[in-house]
């Protein structure tokens, strides 16, 4: 395969309307942008969400709510994925790797879906009560990871 010799697939790529060829083209004269007014003209492009000049329907909705710039936002993991993880020290690391989490550098709160069947120390930012509970009925160990 070279190239010279790549092309679309069949049928992928239409050919442009030809438009100003002629009445019998039905798409002669004013190239189907009828006659006059702002439409017409060369260059025109409608704004995204114009509506001909009528209030946009973004602008008639009142506004609701706020964004908390301050949340600070947890990767969660449950237990019956924690419960994959050969190791008997759970780290931000071993999440990574596992593909729990994205990076190490995120939070991590640790939710109670699911059971251990081994006694696991799990170091995370945050614990739910339950999967606290879980992991030391399990004979494991829950360890705060300080920010």
């Amino acid at each position: 395969m070279k190239l010279s010799n790549l092309h679309p697939a069949p049928g992928s790529r239409k050919k442009p309307k030809r438009v100003g060829r002629g009445p019998g083209s039905g798409m002669g004269k004013t190239s189907g942008r009828g006659h006059k007014g702002q439409l017409a003209g060369t260059g025109y492009s409608r704004k995204r969400g114009f509506e001909g000049g009528q209030m946009p329907l973004a602008r008639r909705i009142p506004k609701r709510g706020f964004t908390n710039i301050f949340r600070t936002e947890y990767q969660e993991v449950n237990l019956d994925r924690l419960d994959k993880i050969a190791k008997p020290e759970v780290t931000l690391q071993d999440l990574v790797e596992a593909g729990l989490v994205r990076s190490a550098t995120e939070r991590v709160k640790v939710l109670g879906r699911g059971k251990l069947t081994s006694s696991k120390v799990v170091h995370a930012h945050k614990f739910s009560e339950s999967a606290k509970k879980l992991i030391e009925d399990a004979g494991g160990r829950a360890v705060l990871i300080g920010s």
